[in-house]
């Protein structure tokens, strides 16, 4: 694999193949505030196979009295764009669907009375407010996994409120967290801090998983246009590590 790199300018996106996963992604459209049509949905499932993304886990958020989705509808969804895909001649290697949850009151709810949308197997995908993580956040994580699942924390790198406590993101994989680092987050689309966060949790060997977190085909673009070679190869050896969840 070294000799991907000795050509200036290697792109993320040449990293990509049929044993990547994206697990991160809002492609199920009118559910969330991504994909707005099923014609969008088509579009950036199209661009992403031409970046050699074959394989997808749609993870629409679920976030009470914002995005007030359920297994069933999103599960309705997911039915309905794999029809739309193949009567559009559009066939992914594989399009699934799980859930983002957001950490809340209606979560622990839905973990008491519910069988949660999984990644894979157990793992779930998790995500805290911008503006604080819960009270009670090693409480859930651990009553997460009493109830048999496995949290991934979507973006860590996108939680202001840790980049001045580093300290903090080692508690949470002390605490059985995995971490899912946003591609995106290797470009300045989020900022220069959310970057150097990026980089630092690579660099410590903190992130386990990657996604695109793909809303529309301005994250495409960023996307496309990341080629720092340092942090490309920084994060090649996680883009393989998600081919354990295909």
């Amino acid at each position: 694999m070294l000799s991907l790199f000795k050509k200036n300018k290697t792109p993320l996106i040449a990293l990509f193949n049929n044993s990547f996963i994206d697990i991160h992604s809002h492609l199920l459209p009118a559910i969330d505030d991504g994909s707005k049509s099923f014609e969008q949905s088509l579009a950036l499932i199209k661009r992403m196979q031409q970046f050699g993304i074959n394989n997808f886990v749609a993870t629409p958020h679920i976030m009470d009295g914002v995005w007030n989705n359920t297994s069933a509808s999103i599960n309705q969804k997911l039915y309905e764009l794999k029809d739309y895909l193949s009567k559009h001649s559009a066939h992914p290697l594989q399009l699934r669907a799980a859930a983002e949850y957001l950490l809340d009151s209606n979560f622990e709810k839905l973990l008491e009375t519910e069988k949660l949308l999984c990644i894979k197997d157990d793992y779930i995908l998790v995500e805290l407010s911008y503006l604080n993580p819960p009270i009670n956040l090693k409480e859930i994580l651990f009553k997460i996994q009493i109830a048999g699942y496995k949290p991934i924390l979507a973006h860590p790198e996108r939680y202001l409120f840790y980049h001045t406590n580093f300290s903090e993101y080692l508690k949470l994989k002390e605490a059985g967290c995995s971490f899912q680092l946003n591609l995106l987050s290797l470009s300045t689309y989020y900022g220069k801090g959310v970057q150097n966060i990026a980089k630092k949790l690579l660099k410590d060997g903190l992130v386990d998983f990657v996604g695109t977190d793909t809303h529309s085909n301005r994250h495409l673009d960023f996307l496309e246009s990341i080629n720092d070679q340092k942090l490309v190869k920084l994060v090649q050896p996680v883009i393989e590590n998600n081919s354990l969840l295909l």
